[in-house]
């Protein structure tokens, strides 16, 4: 008995000793408020935080209720389960001040009712995935003070931001960035995102931004934009802020900004201006191309139809506006921005006016092999410019919700271009024993101006019965661009003992005269044919009209330019009727969606030549089918696969071209036996993301073929002349692949982001090549690209912030004409950056890039341009918003302009002047007052 009392009282003292190193539990009750039920036997899982490794777990009783004791202390996850219901997942701790967790009563929700969402309690998660959108939570990520969106974006897995500010997204472009819904200086992202700050961001979404069309409907119609989406918080959308930046420089640089944002309830107020000659431009990578008529000079038709070519590559070779790196910059641009809600939210406006100029004088050199059956021509050629450009667009979008179940949406912009152009070119072309084969001298010196006016017009209708609708669209777009200037050229033919064979002077005054005007409209409807399948309908009725005057007058006396050369000289009248009808079946259940049609365009097209009083009629049919397949295995994980087709209908320059002469070595020829070809897409993309493991992962892959491809045929003469002309390909198919894979996670132990990506691209294309045998080979070029990246990222807040992307390729390029001049080879990518936070508010920063383009048989030459920028900043008063600056751009002077590219037989290299080592020293101010006036 003693034995049993001393057993007893030994096993009392072993758990209450147990349980005093043990003393922490959670307890709570697992319930749906909508039926007012609890969840019987739902799973209450325990995981360690560190790792998300399971440490206990156990089921809810009858009544809903939970509890687990004896825990140690320590950082977990709860996640909680039932079938049919959302999962629950809660971070929480145990320790000395906090022994016994309770979570009272949760309340689950099942997965139809949460509209693609992902309950988070506590820390929300890095990244939702809600249908075929994934969105960030910025405050899962370190920011500095006075970061900006730019900043916040290079620390988002699968998302890239090179110098420019142009963004890459999960392998694909970002062409337009809005802020909370809303256009923000229409499509310029980098004011966005360079100005932005980035302690203002609550979300960033990235989508596919479907036409208004689909957004209505829900039927994809193959109109998508890569699109970023930046939700403010809350408390950032009543106040203002801004920043004030100015630097200047050696050698004669500078840079200047100014910047102004008020935000109040549903309104916002911007306006910004730039100035410098160091890149920052201030036109976004994508807008800079859209300002005044969408940056081209081409008349075009829609649906695969007919187009007049006006711009570059013309007889005046017109300067579009457009900077990449070539030449040094000098820009001056401003805008402003207004968008606000009233009327209950019923109605809105969205307006911007920007105005700029750039200007942009450089020298580039280019190295060219053409591969021919019987010979190599090596072409090397000088060019000098000097361009200028200024313009001015305003565009407005009204929209107004007419009662509770029709809109209206009304978009009107206009835009003024104004051009000078000037292009000096020395070129020599070599045959493959290095003797002069041909040589050119080549003047350009024009201007111009071009006027645009757009506006559009789209209507929607819900009707009585859930889901039947329809909606309708009209637009109007009118263009009128004019240039007049000289070309003057000295060409030339070589003997094989380098003796003159033939010259061609050319020195003539041009004048050009393009306009156009095209009216569209479209008509859709849709009908729910069961809860699950819909059809959708569409008729669109478009008219085209335009017209290109060309005269290039030869001189009749010294400087008077009078004498019409007709076979440089065209009057084109075109008109297109354009009859549009398709059909589009949509089938949403459960976890799929599956949508399958087809379009059908009837397109007439006439054009009458006046100078020749030569008329052209065609008619034609473009099939246009798509089908898309989509399954969500669950809230964080989707697959898709689409298949487009579309008939490429030949362009009037391909079928009767328009003859210029700008270049004497290479001249177009028009083909009116073209038949039209056929391209065929499939493309697949999947996303998954685990919300407890930070991990994620995005595949996608994209296979296209061509029937009946549209090609060239070459035919060079033994002086070096090449003439082009358009035809089908015959029993040969080109086809086109890419594939993308990137996988990124968080290494706990290093509290380390990190990812790993993969990309494959390759293409084949087929063209006719004729030498001096007189015999026309068909060239097959194959050309690839595979690459493995690897991207880091770590911060902490005031300490350090370091992040670190790139890996090496492998480029393949291969003629069958010349297979041993190849241009296969190595490259690599690399970049990083990194902010040290010192005493005394001095931050020292850096960052890096290099690029490595190894030597081939074509180009027996390693180029490695590595660019090292470091500045040293000190800020002041608490905020940090006062900053000065010293800053080193390309340190080691090594910037060189360089680039090398395939294109059917002919590999091509080009080196360029382009901004190198300078040292600037910077003021900048940023300042705030947001909320509820508190000072920033």
């Amino acid at each position: 008995m003693k034995f049993i009392s001393l057993a007893t009282l030994l096993s009392l003292c072993f758990f209450s000793s147990l349980f005093a190193q043990n003393p922490y539990s959670i307890k709570g009750i697992v319930a749906d408020t909508a039926n007012n039920s609890k969840l019987h036997n739902a799973t209450i899982s325990i995981l360690n935080s560190k790792d998300s490794t399971l440490y206990k777990f156990t089921r809810a009783t009858p009544t809903g209720t939970f509890a687990i004791n004896s825990m140690r202390k320590g950082n977990f996850i709860l996640l909680l389960t039932y079938p049919d219901y959302a999962d629950f997942v809660s971070t929480f701790t145990l320790d000395s001040t906090k022994s016994v967790v309770d979570f009272k009563q949760i309340n689950m929700k099942l997965k139809a009712t949460l509209l693609n969402e992902v309950i988070i309690k506590g820390q929300a998660a890095a990244i939702k995935i809600k249908g075929d959108t994934t969105e960030f939570n910025a405050g899962s990520y370190t920011i500095q003070p006075n970061d900006k969106v730019e900043d916040l974006l290079k620390k988002f897995p699968g998302m890239q931001v090179d110098k420019d500010g142009k963004i890459t997204a999960q392998g694909k472009t970002v062409s337009k960035v809005l802020v909370d819904g809303e256009e923000f200086f229409g499509d310029d992202p980098t004011l966005v995102t360079k100005n932005l700050r980035a302690d203002m961001v609550d979300k960033v979404q990235l989508f596919e931004k479907s036409s208004d069309q689909a957004t209505f409907t829900g039927v994809d119609d193959g109109q998508k934009t890569t699109t970023l989406n930046i939700k403010l918080k809350e408390d950032k959308k009543s106040g203002y802020f801004g920043k004030v930046d100015g630097g200047i420089g050696t050698d004669g640089f500078y840079e200047g900004q100014l910047m102004f944002n008020k935000f109040k309830a549903k309104q916002k107020f911007s306006i910004y201006g730039i100035s410098s000659n160091t890149g920052k431009i201030g036109l976004g990578w994508e807008d800079r191309n859209k300002y005044g008529s969408s940056g081209g000079d081409n008349v075009e038709f829609i649906d695969g139809g007919m187009y007049i070519s006006g711009g570059g590559g013309d007889d005046l070779d017109s300067y579009g506006g457009s900077y990449y790196g070539e030449g040094i910059p000098r820009a001056n641009t401003g805008g402003a921005h207004y968008d606000t809600k009233w009327n209950d939210d019923k109605e809105s406006i969205n307006t911007n006016y920007k105005i700029g100029s750039l200007g942009v004088k450089g020298t580039k050199n280019t190295l060219n092999q053409n591969n021919q059956p019987d010979r190599i021509i090596n072409s090397v050629s000088d060019q000098t410019t000097d361009n200028f450009i200024f313009r001015q667009k305003l565009d407005v979008t009204y929209q107004i919700k007419l009662d509770t179940t029709s809109n209206l949406k009304i978009m009107v912009d206009g835009g003024l271009k104004n051009n000078e152009t000037f292009l000096d070119v020395k070129s020599i072309g070599r045959r493959g024993d290095s003797t002069i084969l041909n040589s050119s001298i080549r003047t350009i010196d024009n201007e111009g101006d071009e006027s645009s006016f757009n506006a559009s017009a789209f209507y929607t209708k819900k009707l009585k019965k859930l889901g039947r609708n329809y909606s309708i669209s009209v637009s109007q777009k009118i263009n009128e661009k004019n240039d007049e200037g000289f070309l003057k050229s000295d060409n030339r033919t070589f003997n094989e003992d380098e003796t003159s064979e033939t010259q061609n002077l050319i020195d003539q005054f041009k004048t050009n005269r393009t306009k156009s005007s095209i009216f569209s409209s479209n008509i859709t409807y849709n009908e729910p044919l069961t809860k699950s399948l819909a059809l959708v309908l569409n008729y669109g009725l478009s008219f085209n009209n335009s017209s290109s005057d060309r005269k290039s007058l030869n001189q009749s006396a010294p400087g008077r330019y009078d004498a019409l050369d007709l076979e440089f000289s065209n009057d084109f009248d075109a008109n297109q009727l354009i009859n549009q009808g398709g059909a589009v079946f949509n089938y949403k259940k459960n976890k799929t969606i599956l949508t399958w049609g087809t379009k059908v365009s009837a397109v007439k097209f006439d054009q009458y030549e006046a100078y020749t009083k030569s008329s052209y009629d065609r008619s034609f049919i473009n099939w246009i089918p798509q089908a898309s397949y989509q399954y969500k295995f669950s809230n964080q994980k989707s697959l898709r696969f689409n298949y487009n087709g579309n008939t490429n209908q030949p362009t009037v320059d391909q079928l009767q071209p328009i003859r210029v002469n700008t270049d004497d070595f290479n001249i177009p020829e028009g083909n009116p036996n073209l038949k039209p070809s056929y391209n065929n897409s499939f493309s697949i993309n999947y996303n998954s993301y685990k919300v407890i493991s930070n991990q994620g992962i995005y595949l996608s892959g994209r296979f296209g073929f061509t029937n009946n491809q549209i090609t060239n045929s070459t035919t060079t003469s033994a002086g070096g002349k090449s003439v082009y002309k358009a035809v089908n390909l015959v029993d040969e198919t080109p086809i086109n692949y890419s594939a993308y894979l990137d996988f990124n996670r968080k290494i706990k132990g290093l509290d380390i982001n990190a990812g790993l990506s993969f990309n494959v691209y390759g293409r084949t294309n087929y063209n006719y090549v004729t030498g001096l045998s007189n015999i026309t080979q068909i060239n097959k070029t194959t050309t690839s690209s595979y690459s493995v990246s690897l991207s880091l990222y770590k911060s902490k807040e005031k300490k350090y912030d370091f992040q670190l992307y790139g890996g090496p390729s492998y480029n393949k390029s291969q003629t069958s004409l010349q297979p041993d001049q190849n241009n296969d080879g190595y490259s690599a990518y690399g970049s990083g950056s990194f902010t040290l936070f010192l005493p005394g508010k001095v931050q020292l920063k850096s960052d890096a890039n290099v690029e490595y383009t190894g030597k081939t048989k074509s180009f027996n030459e390693d180029v490695t341009v590595f660019i090292l920028n470091s500045s040293i900043v000190k800020s002041f008063f608490k905020s940090e918003n006062l900053k000065l600056s010293i800053k080193g751009n390309d340190l080691l002077n090594q910037n060189r302009g360089f680039s090398r590219r395939a294109n059917n037989n002919n590999i091509t290299q080009e080196s360029y002047i382009t901004i190198k080592r300078f040292f600037m020293f910077s003021l900048t101010w940023d300042f705030s007052k947001m909320g509820a006036g508190v000072k920033k």
